[in-house]
């Protein structure tokens, strides 16, 4: 009991080792297969209704009331006491364009062009890539190559801007708001099982270790059927 007084809560004690960031991605209903058939709209809203309850927190409006406009390409440090609390900045769904749901509120999926958000999990203190953002890059995990023919991402060439780092932690970050990068895949084969992989690249990052598939990378299936 004595020890655990001496803890804090707001930050861990020992942060020297802090272990490469894990990946976690949106929609996520049904484990990592997301199958369903174009002309079938009972199989896919699902999918639409959980992105746009996921992205609910990333509105506009709600960002604006909330959050504030920081300098993108540099780290937000925040110097004061650890209790104090911590501003955060705007990450807005208008960022991701096509796959924000504003235009289009299928996500792509009423067109066989379905949008994935791939999200980092949240480290306290974590600095992502030594002063570069983090990119994503996905491809075919293992198979027919040319089963997925194009992916675009969003926002801009599919990044973690620095500013969104460090995390400060839930007691003193409460408005914190995690960044995401949109996968659209607009050429992906149909009537197939494509096993995607996903992956996290910068430094310091690992996305190859065979026993944990969620660290740096994901590895999801589509599904597409016409």
């Amino acid at each position: 009991y004595v020890m655990l007084l001496t803890l804090s809560p707001y930050t861990p004690r020992y942060r020297d080792r802090v272990s490469p960031p894990g990946v976690m991605i949106r929609p996520y209903l049904n484990g990592f297969t997301i199958a369903f058939n174009v002309s079938q709209p009972n199989t896919w809203q699902p999918y639409v209704d959980s992105m746009h309850h996921f992205l609910a927190a990333y509105d506009d409006k709600v960002q604006e009331e909330k959050n504030i406009e920081c300098v993108s390409g540099q780290y937000f440090i925040q110097g004061g006491d650890e209790s104090e609390e911590k501003k955060a900045c705007q990450f807005k769904r208008s960022l991701l364009q096509n796959c924000s749901g504003i235009e289009d509120p299928t996500f792509g999926y009423s067109k066989g062009q379905p949008c994935i958000l791939l999200k980092m999990n949240r480290i306290i203190g974590y600095r992502p890539g030594a002063g570069v953002p983090v990119s994503v890059d996905c491809k075919v995990q293992k198979g027919n190559d040319s089963h997925l023919r194009s992916v675009d991402f969003y926002p801009g060439n599919g990044t973690f801007d620095l500013m969104y780092y460090p995390y400060y932690g839930k007691f003193t970050h409460v408005n914190y708001t995690s960044p995401l990068v949109a996968m659209h895949f607009t050429g992906v084969e149909k009537n197939h099982s494509v096993p995607i992989q996903c992956s996290l690249n910068g430094k310091g990052i690992i996305n190859d270790l065979n026993s944990d598939r969620f660290l740096g990378r994901i590895i999801f299936t589509l599904n597409i059927g016409k």
